[in-house]
C-alpha cells in the first residue's frame, strides 16, 4: 500500500458521526479515505453520541481550536429514576431511587433552573486532564474524581416528550429534551443534576448533536460502511490518492472560513502585510475573530481588533 501523504484539499467535513465510534475513529477513517494524515476534529462527541461532528482537512486543522468556540445544539433522551457512574447508559446503574412523583410541573421548574448562565460540574468521566491525566481515565482506573464547577450558558432546555416505565421493578421516566448551549456544556451533566434536584437521579441514554454553530445535520454527510472505506480507500491508493476518488466532499478553505466567521475583503497592499502577519490600522473589525480575505477571493488569516489596531490570531497565507 502506498504512504498516506499530506498532499490534497484543505477545508472542513461535516461528518454525521453514528453511534458506535469515538471522534478519532472517525478522524482515523477520513485519514484513509482522503490519503492524508492532516485530520483533526473540533468538539469530541462520546462513542453513543450521533450527530454533527466537524472535521478539519489540511491546512484547515490549524481552524479547528477556534470552531470548538461555537455554541451547540442536542437531541436527547434522559430517563429519570437511575443513576450511572458514568452519567450515561454507557455506565454501571450505581442507584436506583425511581421516578415516582416526578410530575411534568416538577420537572419543567427544574429544568427552568438548569437554564441560563449556570455553574455546571462537568461529569467526572471526561477529557478534563486532571494532573496531567484524562479525568475519565482516572474514574475508570478506581478513582473518585470531583471536578470544579465551570461557568456556561444554556440557552434552551425544553422537554419534547416524556414516557413513564419500569426496568426491573423500578419506575423511569424517559425525557426526550432538546438543548442550546455553549461550548464547554456537558449534557450528560445536565441529566445528571436534573435528576439530583428531582431527588429521582438520572442519565442520558440517547444523544445527537444537530448543530454546532452555523454547521447543521442538513450539511452533514454519512461516512462511508467499513468495507466500502477498505474498497475506496485501496482505490484511491491505486489512483496516487486522487482527490476526485473521494466518496468524501470537502467544504474549500476559503467557502468553509467564510461560514464560520465574518468577513472582510482586503486590498492588495493590506493583503501583503497581513502576509507578514502584520498589524493593521484604520480597520475596526466586529468584537470578534474576523476572516480577512485578498483581492483575489483568498482566505489569508483571522484577525482580532485589539485597540486601534487589528491584529492577527493565525496567518495561513503563505509569503
Amino acid at each position: 500500500m502506498a504512504a498516506a501523504t499530506d498532499q490534497g484539499p484543505s477545508g472542513l467535513l461535516v461528518i454525521d458521526k453514528p453511534a458506535g465510534l469515538t471522534s478519532h475513529d472517525v478522524v482515523a477513517r477520513v485519514r484513509r479515505l482522503l490519503g492524508t494524515r492532516k485530520v483533526g476534529h473540533a468538539g469530541t462527541l462520546d462513542p453513543m453520541a450521533t450527530g454533527v461532528l466537524i472535521l478539519g482537512v489540511g491546512r484547515a486543522t490549524r481552524l479547528l481550536g477556534h470552531l470548538a468556540l461555537h455554541d451547540k445544539a442536542y437531541d436527547a433522551t434522559i430517563r429519570l429514576g437511575q443513576t450511572t457512574v458514568t452519567d450515561d447508559a454507557d455506565g454501571e446503574v450505581v442507584a436506583s431511587a425511581g421516578a415516582v412523583g416526578a410530575t411534568d410541573t416538577a420537572i419543567r421548574t427544574a429544568m427552568a433552573a438548569l437554564t441560563g448562565d449556570i455553574a455546571q460540574r462537568p461529569s467526572a468521566v471526561s477529557a478534563i486532564k486532571v494532573d496531567g491525566q484524562r479525568s475519565y481515565a482516572r474514574v475508570r482506573a478506581g478513582e473518585q474524581v470531583e471536578l470544579a464547577a465551570r461557568p456556561v450558558t444554556v440557552s434552551r432546555f425544553d422537554l419534547l416528550a416524556r414516557r413513564d416505565g419500569q426496568i426491573d421493578g423500578v419506575a423511569v421516566v424517559d425525557l426526550d429534551v432538546t438543548v442550546e448551549c455553549s461550548t464547554g456544556t456537558y449534557v450528560r451533566a445536565l441529566a445528571r443534576d436534573l435528576g439530583e434536584a428531582l431527588g429521582t437521579g438520572g442519565h442520558l441514554t440517547a444523544l445527537r448533536r444537530t448543530r454546532v454553530g452555523g454547521f447543521d445535520l442538513d450539511m452533514a454527510q454519512s461516512l462511508p460502511e467499513r468495507d466500502r472505506a477498505a474498497r475506496d480507500a485501496a482505490a484511491q491508493d491505486a489512483a496516487a490518492q486522487d482527490a476526485d476518488a473521494s466518496p468524501l466532499a470537502v467544504l474549500a478553505m476559503d467557502e468553509a472560513v467564510r461560514s464560520c466567521f465574518p468577513s472582510l475583503d482586503l486590498d492588495e497592499a493590506a493583503a501583503d502585510e497581513v502576509g507578514y502577519g502584520r498589524a493593521l490600522r484604520g480597520l475596526s473589525l466586529p468584537a470578534c475573530l474576523t476572516a480577512l480575505y485578498g483581492p483575489d477571493g483568498t482566505f489569508l488569516a483571522l484577525y482580532r481588533q485589539v485597540g486601534p489596531d487589528a491584529r492577527p490570531e493565525a496567518v495561513f497565507a503563505p509569503h
